[in-house]
């Protein structure tokens, strides 16, 4: 089982699709990382060697930015936005969309589940 950046990638994908396990890695990054690794995209990770996976590992450090890290800088992010007081600080603070969608309707993802109107009783 090959274990990068403390995640264990699925044995019987292609390497190029595996590596996007690792929160911060795409497509197109694990293009890159596997070209300047020397590795094939298409070998299957139960295939690569102690050594390609080694060689994988360094060029994922060597451009940084995956897991832990990427998680932490992303919340302080957030973070900094919301003590600012900035628009957007203010939408995560309320998890109300941030990014200009429209929430008269929709915006059912980030509002969650709708919630039941309270009916006042007529005589």
């Amino acid at each position: 089982m090959a274990r990068i950046a403390g995640v264990d990638l699925p044995r019987q994908k292609q390497v190029e699709v595996a590596l996007t396990y690792i929160y911060g890695i795409g497509r197109t990054r694990s293009g890159r990382i596997l070209g300047k690794a020397g590795i094939e995209p298409t070998v299957r990770v139960k295939d690569l060697s102690e050594e390609e996976v080694s060689r994988i590992a360094k060029t994922i450090d060597a451009e940084g930015g995956v897991e832990g890290d990427l998680r932490k800088e992303t919340a302080m992010n957030v973070k900094r936005l919301m003590e600012i007081g900035s628009y957007r600080g203010m939408r995560h603070r309320r998890n109300l969309p941030v990014r200009g969608q429209r929430t008269h309707t929709n915006a059912r993802t980030r509002k969650g589940p709708r919630r039941a109107m309270i009916r006042s009783k007529r005589s």
